[in-house]
């Protein structure tokens, strides 16, 4: 990438210098700088990019907006799960609050953004990360995938659920691909990404330096300018539409809609039983891999996850404001610590869950989760449009 050119406004970052902020060219740049954390989102980096967008939004010599990392490991591993185990061990709740109300907010400003956000997505782009990338695709902007990008929603492995409003984004993949990918956490590459219309466009990442140059050369009139330059640089739609069906998840697709669109994660695992006792052809293997996936989750927290999709008709902000009701409850009654214990600090992988089997989570346990500690009217996220 070429250096900024003599109109760009000087490069701001965060205390920590964990996120630098730039306008070159009428397009402003986020570029995430904590590789040694994955790029994990500390308060400080949220508060940053808010900043950021609050400034450029009203500016008409910005364009259009790229949040993007210049290290190729990943663009985001999600939030800061130790900073906030850590903060809730102490009793500091007022800064796990600050943090998920904070990134929440900024999820939504990236979601309803008046301008153009491109998201470059490579390497690893999970929770944190997908909050503040999948808003593009409703900005007019795009979310740009690579060969080595690796997306996931990974929360029921450390007792939590898809929060950042993936919800919303979930119950509107095809079919039953949301309720899936929110129960398993399973991982998935740029092609399946394509094919649940969680990414737009692929570009394989050795071109990313050129696209970025020719961003910062070119002149543009209108942010549809800056997107139509990336589309003409991506890989063309129907490759891109090719390589989608030919998919993980496409040649999945068949039984995923056939087990995952069960009522309940109880239901789900005997439809995944019945066909890998029959013990006949690829499918009975893949049943067998997903029981064993499923197995190693929160039972509750699976429960959660899929309810949390299921009730995902509202908009965004209701969304969001769901997910901060249910941080608090995962934090103080569900198995979020404990998973993180297991998973992060510990690194035992010996989680002792709040529920043996998910065929013990009854109706009353996952509704309670949702119960909000906040009336209407003191919401922290009660400005937030709908």
């Amino acid at each position: 990438m070429s250096q900024p050119s003599p109109s760009s406004s000087p490069v701001s970052a965060d205390h920590e210098q964990h996120v630098r902020t730039h306008v070159a060219n009428r397009i402003g740049y986020i570029e995430l700088d904590r590789p040694q954390a994955l790029n994990a989102l500390s308060t400080a980096m949220v508060d940053a990019m808010q900043d950021a967008l609050d400034r450029w939004r009203d500016d008409p010599d910005v364009l259009a907006v790229v949040v993007r990392t210049p290290h190729p490991r990943a663009f985001c591993a999600g939030g800061d799960i130790r900073f906030l185990y850590e903060s809730f061990r102490a009793g500091d709740q007022a800064a796990l609050d600050t943090f998920f109300i904070d990134e929440y907010r900024l999820d939504h400003a990236i979601f309803s953004y008046p301008k153009p956000y491109i998201a470059l997505l490579n390497g690893v782009v999970m929770g944190g990360g997908m909050g503040i990338s999948q808003g593009a695709h409703r900005t007019g902007g795009l979310r740009l995938v690579g060969a080595t990008t690796r997306m996931a929603m990974p929360e029921t492995r450390i007792g939590l659920f898809p929060d950042v409003g993936m919800g919303w984004l979930l119950a509107r993949t095809p079919g039953a691909l949301g309720r899936y990918l929110a129960v398993t956490g399973e991982t998935i590459d740029a092609a399946s990404a394509l094919y649940a219309g969680l990414a737009d466009v692929f570009l394989d990442e050795s071109a990313w330096p050129a696209l970025l140059d020719t961003l910062q050369t070119e002149t543009f009139v209108t942010g549809a300018d800056v997107i139509e330059r990336i589309r003409r640089a991506a890989l063309p739609a129907q490759e891109a539409r090719r390589r989608a069906s030919e998919s993980a998840l496409a040649i999945a697709r068949a039984w995923i809609d056939r087990h995952f669109s069960q009522p309940d994660v109880g239901a789900i695992l005997a439809s995944l039983d019945a066909v890998r006792q029959a013990g006949k052809g690829s499918e009975s293997e893949w049943a067998e891999q997903t029981i064993g996936v499923l197995r190693e989750r929160s039972p509750l927290s699976m429960a959660v996850s899929l309810e949390a999709v299921s009730r995902a008709e509202g908009s965004m902000a209701d969304v969001l404001r769901r997910d901060l009701d249910l941080t608090r409850s995962s934090f103080a009654r569900g198995d979020v610590m404990e998973g993180i214990r297991a998973r992060i600090i510990d690194k035992d992988n010996r989680p002792n869950w709040r529920f043996a089997r998910v065929e013990d989570v009854r109706a009353e346990d996952v509704n309670a989760m949702f119960e909000s500690p906040w009336s209407l009217t003191d919401h922290p996220l009660r400005a937030l449009p709908d």
